[in-house]
């Protein structure tokens, strides 16, 4: 809402006056409102960052705004909390990455630990895609997180699209959000071992994190 108007609360609604609202309404729709992009913004202010990375996939996902409008919302507001993070997650939602789960396994197992990158979104048999695909050691991975892969009949899927896979010579790794999040060296470790064994001559580096599993492993 605009600054100097008013408005009634009520249950569950709550009101914003902002001084650049009209700089932020969609010009093309009606009712009036705030277009997509600093909509998300403002629904991830002071929200942890899986939160803010979900919110900014999701958006893209469903073609509400693009990775470049996202950007240039986002470089308006100087106060934003944990911009600089939320600058850098953009680079990888417009990649491909689609969820915080996918965002952490790429931030914090594959180029945290100097893993081969992977090609996100992937095309796979059926009209599937896949999460991140190494394609020189046919291994894909598929982060299941909390969204996305829930029920009967989204397991299905999944298994059927592992199977269909293997058919063509590709293993499917598929951690859990837990192993992304509060695993991710010993994941890193386990996806050296992997990729090693299908032909990746490198080899996996420590990370930053305390203790991490990697540089344990060098050690000894």
């Amino acid at each position: 809402m605009p600054i100097g108007r008013s408005g009634r609360t009520r249950d569950g609604i709550t009101i914003v006056r902002n001084r650049d609202f009209h700089e932020r309404l969609d010009p093309t729709a009606w009712p009036h409102r705030v277009s997509a992009a600093p909509t998300v913004f403002d629904l991830s202010a002071g929200a942890p960052l899986d939160r803010a990375v979900a919110l900014m996939a999701k958006a893209q996902q469903l073609r509400l705004c693009t990775p470049d409008e996202l950007r240039a919302a986002l470089a308006t507001r100087s106060r934003q909390p944990q911009r600089r993070l939320l600058m850098e997650a953009l680079g990888e939602v417009g990649e491909g990455v689609e969820s915080a789960a996918e965002y952490r396994y790429v931030r914090d197992v594959e180029h945290a630990h100097g893993l081969p990158v992977g090609r996100r979104q992937a095309p796979a048999p059926g009209q599937r895609h896949r999460d991140s695909a190494y394609d020189g050691q046919k291994v894909v991975v598929e982060v299941d997180g909390r969204l996305g892969h829930e029920g009967w009949a989204a397991q299905a899927f999944d298994r059927r699209r592992d199977i269909d896979s293997a058919v063509t010579g590709w293993l499917t790794v598929r951690p859990t959000w837990l192993e992304v999040a509060d695993a991710p060296c010993r994941l890193a470790a386990d996806l050296e071992a992997i990729l090693g064994s299908r032909g990746w001559t490198g080899r996996a580096v420590p990370c930053r994190r305390p203790g991490c599993f990697v540089a344990r492993q060098r050690a000894g």
